[in-house]
């Protein structure tokens, strides 16, 4: 079995309030996010727009509840902004997540991106990174590695649906034309399967690279339909592409599981999943979720 000392387990507040599409909130807080993922029994979370940014203050009300900042995202520019506008605001971002002694930061390319649209279909012609872009992001990457591993902090990209970096091919060759010690994977298993690749097999392979596993699941029949009614990513979401562990049928969790035991695997494991709250009732989604992966990994 994993070992509790080095496994940590946390908890997205995406299906609450998703950066995305911040209209399916509706009237949920930040902190009522924060005492859900607090009362379903983890002791961590990943940030949202919706947080404060004040150290002092966020530090505050996690440690009222007894959670952690596991992880931030960080939205990249790299392919068609100057490098150093991306940089710049990757700085104040990690010395946010610094003053919070937060252990990852994970990142995604959105220069090139059609997730945040809600009109353009996702699967037809996803995006496509020319050499030029491809090079500009992997020389990105590896300042951003440097600059975070400086403050003892990892970083690692997140493939996306939408963006740039989705299929196996994308994510090897960033893995590839980058320092396997400042340049990590943020691996996230729903949004691997939603690309038609498979998530145990990148797991498998990158498995040394991988600080952070996403344990979001999918819902087949959903996806199929996101790509026969050519519906945009928002879209998918809305119409319940994405759910939480145990509750979809896109990934093999048993296998996955295995992998991360049979390599003695330590890091954070974040239950996500992009979700209408009006559709999917957070808190018993979270609290099913702990379920789930207290019966996958015993604890």
């Amino acid at each position: 079995m994993l070992d509790p000392k080095k496994v940590h387990i946390g908890c997205s507040p995406i299906s609450r309030m998703s950066d995305d599409e911040p209209e399916l909130a509706g009237d949920i807080t930040w902190q009522q996010t924060a005492s859900e993922i607090a009362l379903g029994g983890y002791e961590g979370l990943e940030l949202g727009s919706a947080y404060p940014t004040d150290p002092a203050l966020l530090k505050y009300e996690l440690d009222l509840r007894g959670l952690k900042l596991a992880n931030a995202w960080f939205s990249m520019r790299f392919t068609q902004r100057p490098m150093q506008e991306t940089i710049e605001r990757f700085q104040k971002h990690l010395d946010f997540m610094s003053a919070m002694g937060a252990p990852v930061i994970g990142a995604g390319e959105c220069g090139v991106t059609i997730h945040l649209s809600g009109d353009v279909p996702l699967y037809p012609a996803p995006p496509r990174l020319t050499d030029a872009q491809f090079d500009a992001l992997a020389k990105g990457l590896n300042e951003c590695g440097r600059l975070a591993a400086e403050k003892g902090i990892l970083f690692g990209i997140h493939p996306h649906m939408g963006t740039g970096v989705q299929t196996a091919g994308d994510i090897a060759r960033v893995m590839d034309s980058t320092d396997p010690a400042l340049v990590h994977l943020i691996l996230d298993a729903g949004h691997t399967a939603a690309a038609g690749e498979d998530p145990c097999a990148l797991l498998e392979t990158y498995i040394g690279r991988i600080p952070l596993v996403h344990i979001k699941d999918g819902r087949r029949a959903v996806m199929q339909r996101v790509r026969d009614e050519n519906m945009s990513f928002l879209k998918g979401v809305t119409a319940g592409m994405f759910t939480t562990p145990g509750d979809g049928d896109a990934v093999d969790w048993d296998t996955f599981f295995g992998i991360l035991d049979r390599h003695n695997w330590g890091g954070w494991v974040v239950v996500e999943a992009e979700q209408d709250p009006s559709k999917a009732h957070p808190l018993t989604y979270t609290m099913n979720a702990r379920k789930f992966l207290r019966e996958k990994m015993g604890f």
